[in-house]
């Protein structure tokens, strides 16, 4: 919105900062910060007052989370979207496609996981939307937006799949890229919301994947860095930079209150939205891969969860002692901020080998 500022720029040539894309990066950082802080205490109030009881436990978790986390209020994420929201409308170019295609999918899973977080509360249970039903919805939006990323972006890259370490490499999908592009999507959003199990666990690891693709979206917007690098240039994808640096300010914004002991869970609102987010700025910027290895935490848990599942049908026995992953090293004794800080650590470390990528071609 404030984008179109530069209209008057002949008038008042100030304004022509709002022509570049590192200003309102910024401008959008620092508004959803400041939304958080404003807003969030207000929203985790009266979440507690709604939530007598808290989020339920688990009954077979960690015995420690029936102690630390009894009485945490959930749908934290409601705080994560009105400041990500608000902050892209504000300074993002809303004549974008692109913009829009990513607040639909962010805002749809958002919905999604609200819905899910509410079953949980209604019912006092953990389980909430059945997987199946859950699912569909997930695939029913995230397929909407890649046929609408085919649509807008033009041929042949459209319906291709990029590989990283390649200068040219592109396996043509055709249609096919449609359920794929769903794919990515939908278990980026999953993967994301079984990393959400800890206090700051989920959070910071999204802040790095997001740091990293507001580089990317900035690089394979600008036709120059694109051909430099050799990377995919996808005109407009620019404008994503504004939106991933609103998500971080959002983030940090959000880590304010769930830094340990959580004031408040961003619950499946906040986690399926963030991680539907990076989904879907991946698919549009060609780097789908390149998020497999960034965020390589989430996929780290999400294969430990699949792990214990099929060793368990298999063979009845389990390959760690609870999944998903960062569970595991609770029943083995380490403390919570243990866990939490060495996770981050390796999602940093993971983040740095993907951005590798870039220019290893």
């Amino acid at each position: 919105m404030l984008s179109y500022l530069v209209l008057f720029s002949d008038k008042f040539e100030p304004l022509n900062l709002f022509r570049y894309l590192t200003f309102r990066s910024a401008g959008a950082v620092i508004t959803s910060l400041l939304i958080s802080f404003i807003f969030g205490p207000m929203i985790i109030a009266w979440l507690r007052s709604v939530q007598r009881e808290g989020q339920p436990i688990r009954a077979d978790g960690p015995e420690s989370h029936l102690l630390t986390k009894k009485g945490t209020p959930t749908m934290g994420g409601a705080l994560i979207l009105l400041a990500l929201t608000t902050s892209t409308l504000l300074w993002a170019d809303l004549s974008n496609p692109y913009v829009w295609i990513t607040l639909f999918v962010t805002i749809g899973f958002g919905a999604i996981g609200f819905l899910d977080d509410y079953r949980k509360l209604a019912n006092r249970s953990h389980k909430g939307v059945s997987g199946r039903v859950r699912l569909i919805a997930e695939l029913t939006i995230a397929a909407a937006a890649a046929i609408a990323v085919v649509m807008i972006m033009r041929a042949p890259l459209s319906t291709t799949f990029a590989l990283p370490f390649f200068k040219t490499a592109l396996v043509q999908l055709g249609w096919f890229f449609v359920p794929v592009a769903a794919f990515v999507v939908a278990g980026s959003s999953n993967a994301v919301n079984l990393t959400d199990g800890l206090d700051g666990l989920a959070i910071v690891p999204t802040m790095i994947v997001a740091a990293c693709f507001m580089l990317i979206a900035y690089l394979s917007g600008n036709i120059v860095f694109a051909n430099y690098l050799q990377i995919q240039h996808v005109p407009g994808s620019g404008e994503l930079a504004v939106f991933c640096a609103a998500l971080i300010g959002a983030a940090l914004g959000f880590l304010w209150y769930n830094a340990p002991p959580a004031m408040v869970f961003m619950g499946d609102t906040g986690s399926l939205s963030l991680g539907a987010a990076l989904g879907i700025i991946s698919v549009i910027t060609k780097h789908e891969v390149v998020l497999a290895i960034t965020g390589g935490l989430f996929v780290l848990e999400t294969v430990s969860v699949i792990v214990q599942v099929a060793s368990f049908k298999m063979t009845g026995k389990r390959v760690f002692r609870m999944a998903p992953l960062h569970h595991h090293f609770e029943k083995k004794g380490w403390h919570e901020p243990t866990i939490v800080i060495r996770f981050w650590i390796i999602a940093s470390i993971l983040a740095i080998v993907g951005l590798t990528t870039l220019k290893l071609r």
